[in-house]
């Protein structure tokens, strides 16, 4: 019995270690967005594997999710994120993550890496990629709502997709906004969030508020919304701007009840959303003229992580970073 057993141990089993630093070096941000393009057609023409997200809850302090996804060409890749606001008064980040990679031929684990900054840069990069892909051509001027670390990653990946004349930031705290501002050429903090959602061609709203941030009046024809924040059971964006807007989504998972779904979106008919990878198919239609307003509403899904982890990866093994240890 004991040959047995012996014949069948696992052994060592070396492992890539990634650290935020290293993953953040491997993140081309333009090669990001195609990426993520790419895995919203692969996900909605049915080619991902992308189970419902279970949460763990730790009561009155967080709650943890593992979040799962596949497709033919990539690794089992799994992160686990948990969140914990408490955290912020503590100096810590409120959402904490690592992405495990394991060989979808045998299950042995290849790689382990931070997934912190991979959260960040996938949630706002998804939706960068719809003001890409929805936004008018002549957009301008654009205002991002909030002084956090997905507001942070918004001026990083906005500048890719159109040649903004201006961009703003507007916060709860003006310090904060100008603080933001300061880090990023070009970016500019202002004070009256209403007079610059009324003069924005585009409205990126970052923010944890339990509450609309801005009023669905405030946004004229021809505007493209979108937005990143999870606060239920309320949120930052304004439902009656949802139901008067063409609204796009990751999946219509979407429409689901917490944690699956956004809060926003509770009891709204799902055939009222398009996926983002429907209108990148062609499958449906995206902008269809100057004066449509058009709303994007994340909740994050695990085929972001993938294809954000899978980048990395082969950054890293390309460039030698990480440090292997044995399993």
């Amino acid at each position: 019995m004991t040959r047995l057993q012996d014949a069948h141990a696992k052994g060592d089993i070396p492992v890539l270690i990634l650290s935020e630093a290293e993953v953040k070096t491997c993140m081309d941000l333009r090669k990001l967005l195609d990426a993520l393009a790419e895995g919203f057609r692969a996900l909605s023409g049915h080619k991902i594997v992308c189970p419902a997200r279970p949460q763990l809850d730790v009561p009155n302090t967080g709650y943890s999710l593992a979040m799962p996804a596949w497709m033919a060409g990539m690794h089992l890749t799994v992160k686990i994120v948990n969140v914990f606001e408490g955290n912020i008064a503590k100096g810590i980040p409120s959402h904490l993550a690592t992405i495990h990679l394991f060989d979808p031929e045998t299950g042995m684990p290849v790689c382990v890496m931070d997934g912190t900054y991979i959260t960040a840069v996938r949630t706002s990069g998804s939706a960068v990629l719809s003001v890409r892909e929805l936004a008018r051509r002549d957009a301008k001027v654009v205002t991002v709502v909030g002084a956090g670390v997905q507001a942070d990653q918004h001026l990083h990946l906005l500048p890719l997709v159109r040649d903004f004349a201006e961009i703003r930031v507007v916060s709860k705290e003006f310090a904060d906004a100008e603080a933001l501002a300061a880090r990023h050429p070009g970016a500019i903090a202002v004070r009256d969030i209403e007079a610059a959602v009324r003069s924005s061609d585009v409205v990126c709203l970052a923010t944890h508020s339990y509450q609309p941030v801005i009023s669905a009046e405030w946004v004229r024809p021809g505007t493209h919304v979108s937005s990143v924040g999870v606060a239920p059971p309320g949120g930052e964006m304004p439902v009656d701007l949802i139901k008067r807007s063409s609204l796009f989504v990751e999946t219509t998972e979407a429409f689901a009840p917490t944690p699956v779904g956004s809060c926003e979106l509770a009891g709204l008919n799902p055939q009222t959303g398009t996926e983002l990878g429907e209108m990148l198919l062609g499958l449906r239609p995206g902008r269809v003229n100057s004066e449509q307003v058009t709303v994007y509403k994340a909740m994050g899904v695990a085929m972001e992580d993938m294809v954000a982890a899978d980048l990395a990866y082969r950054e890293a093994t390309r460039c030698g970073l990480g440090r292997m240890v044995a399993l």
